[in-house]
């Protein structure tokens, strides 16, 4: 085993040894340092949108996926194409029945351009009908009350969950809003719950932050839509496809309106699981090309600091063979040599780490300054990763090391003392 005696002479002897030839040992540890840095940033960048993305989809379903009427676009039982057609609340059953494969199958309607009045206080909004149900496909995220309940669909309530922009704007932002009233079109609306929800959240059909939702029979009586629905939501159960839950969907939507089952305009359908499932696929490609870059510049750097290893320990074969000469054993030949190896790229790689930290902790600054409503989004990396990066660091200047260290070792006294 390699005795490991480490005093202020052999920093002195480390130090001296870098410094001989400081462009070429700058330039070595540029490699490693550039290395580090770029697979620290990549890594710690590319968890920072992975994280933004997921905060924006938070409390979306990823086994969803929605169904809206078009026009039909082939003519069929006497109909010409081109007919205008809509969901409908009985089709919600239909579909029940007929596809046992979707979990939740939830209507929702739109009304957009409404303005909210709250004595003097004003903002523009959109409101959803929507049904207990919906929120198992896209959950409000409450930072007060409570969501809509079947008692409310059942006895028409006039109450509502409101986005924070119109907490903002109607209410006093540091109070809780649930109990008080505002009005639309004339209709005054209890306030129920507060949606946590936020800018660039995705949504359904409109910003979330500026969307009033109650209950869909409100909607209904409120603004005489009949049974329409703008929406149909479904997710599917556990092991089955969102694509073919909606096919099968689809089928059972075109029997009850009479719409050729051919027609491939008449029914628009977002696979929502299908989109998610894409965004996984698309963050391991990033993640398996940030490792190629990272390691493979890493590894460039590692080569580097061997090479100028190797040309150290020819350029100081005379030297190492007066150690020889005097009693260094060929242990203290090789620690001399991997001790240099290994200072030089856990010196340059410390840098890098230091300097990726700082740099991505002014991305998050910069991130919360720009949106300061939004979700905090890390774009750091965890301290189990550089510490991790520390320990490869070692490891490869260890391994740099190797191959100079056993070629100095194989230096003999009397062969140094001839080059001489």
């Amino acid at each position: 085993m390699i005795p490991i005696r480490i005093d202020r002479d052999q920093w002195g002897e480390i130090t001296e040894s870098l410094m001989r030839n400081k462009t070429r040992a700058f330039l070595t540890a540029f490699g490693i340092f550039w290395g580090i840095f770029m697979l620290l940033l990549l890594m710690g960048g590319g968890q920072g949108m992975e994280n933004m993305l997921s905060s924006n989809f938070a409390g979306f379903a990823s086994n969803s996926g929605f169904m809206f009427s078009q026009q039909t676009s082939k003519p069929y039982q006497g109909f010409r194409k081109g007919r205008w057609w809509s969901i409908q609340v009985p089709d919600v059953e239909r579909v029940r029945h007929a596809v046992p494969e979707a979990d939740v199958v939830t209507p929702t309607v739109r009304i957009w351009g409404r303005n909210a009045l709250n004595e003097s206080k004003s903002c523009n909004v959109s409101i959803c009908g929507q049904f207990p149900e919906y929120d198992r496909v896209d959950n409000p995220k409450l930072v007060y009350g409570r969501g809509i309940s079947e008692v409310d669909i059942a006895q028409r309530r006039k109450v509502c969950v409101i986005g924070s922009r119109i907490h903002q704007e109607l209410f006093t932002p540091t109070e809780n809003p649930c109990g008080k009233t505002f009005q639309i079109d004339g209709i005054y609306y209890t306030v129920v719950g507060v949606s946590g929800k936020t800018e660039g959240g995705m949504s359904l059909g409109g910003n979330a932050t500026t969307t009033v939702l109650m209950p869909y029979t409100t909607l209904q009586q409120a603004y005489n839509i009949g049974s329409r629905v703008d929406i149909l939501c479904l997710t599917a159960r556990s092991g089955y496809d969102m694509g073919q839950v909606q096919k099968k969907a689809e089928a059972v939507l075109k029997r009850a309106h009479r719409i050729h089952p051919d027609d491939k305009q008449a029914v628009n359908m977002v696979n929502a699981e299908a989109m998610f499932s894409m965004m996984d696929e698309l963050f391991g490609g990033i993640g398996i090309l940030v490792w190629m870059i990272g390691v493979g510049t890493l590894l460039s750097g590692v080569i580097g600091v061997s090479n100028i290893m190797v040309v150290t320990v020819k350029e100081r074969t005379t030297e190492i063979g007066i150690r020889r000469a005097i009693g260094a054993t060929p242990a203290d030949i090789i620690f001399m040599v991997m001790s240099e190896s290994v200072v030089l790229t856990l010196l340059a790689g410390m840098s890098g780490i230091t300097m990726a930290v700082l740099l991505l902790h002014g991305g998050d600054q910069i991130y919360t300054q720009m949106n300061p409503t939004a979700e905090p989004i890390s774009f750091q990396i965890t301290f189990s990763t550089a510490l991790a990066a520390a320990g490869t660091l070692s490891f490869l200047g260890v391994l740099a090391g190797l191959a100079p260290a056993y070629r100095a070792m194989r230096i003999k006294p009397v062969d140094a003392m001839r080059e001489e």
